[in-house]
């Protein structure tokens, strides 16, 4: 079984128009608490972002944001955090999220959401890392993006090894427990870490 000390979160700094979305990033901030699971994410204290956060110190959890310092302003840096990391670029945040989790669940949320979920589940399948990557799906909100992946394998774009490094729950205990039960699967890689 795989030791969980830190989880990554993606999600948005928008609370999104359904409730049920704050609820499911409420309800992910239990869980790992419970588990004594750490949360690290984008240090913002606004929308679910900040939503996350709070209610994962609120429980007595740690919760450690990493922002840009060309974000500190516009995203509401979150200032009561256990641990809050300032970086030069987005680059870095992203390097610095990554050493520091054990694994990556996307909340609902928007393009940074998505470009940030997409780049590290590409490094998982070039071989740079093997923590696992999955969606929280939250009142079916990733169900046509699901949709277009599986349709992507089906044409061949994507290989089926690669689409089942990412896991799909909407009940955050069920996505924890696949993470823990997580194992890389054996797969063709098309570049080595030290060609790129």
């Amino acid at each position: 079984m795989r030791q969980l000390k830190n989880i990554c979160v993606y999600c948005g700094s928008s609370p999104g128009s359904r409730e049920a979305y704050a609820g499911k990033a409420r309800a992910l901030a239990e869980t790992l608490v419970n588990r004594g699971i750490g949360l690290v994410y984008g240090g913002a204290s606004i929308g679910l972002m900040g939503m996350i956060a709070d209610h994962v110190l609120r429980l007595g959890g740690r919760a450690v944001g990493v922002i840009p310092e060309a974000l500190m302003h516009k995203e509401v840096a979150h200032y009561r955090l256990t641990e809050l990391h300032v970086t030069h670029s987005m680059h870095e945040r992203k390097m610095r999220m990554a050493e520091l989790a054990d694994g990556f669940i996307a909340l609902p949320g928007g393009l940074g959401t998505l470009e940030e979920l997409f780049e590290i589940w590409t490094w998982a399948q070039l071989g740079f890392h093997g923590k696992p990557c999955g969606l929280l799906n939250a009142e079916g909100y990733y169900d046509p993006l699901i949709e277009f992946l599986d349709h992507a394998v089906t044409e061949q774009f994507v290989r089926p090894s690669h689409r089942s490094m990412l896991i799909v729950e909407s009940e955050p205990e069920k996505l924890l427990d696949r993470f823990a039960d997580y194992r890389v699967p054996a797969v063709k890689i098309w570049v080595e870490k030290d060609e790129t």
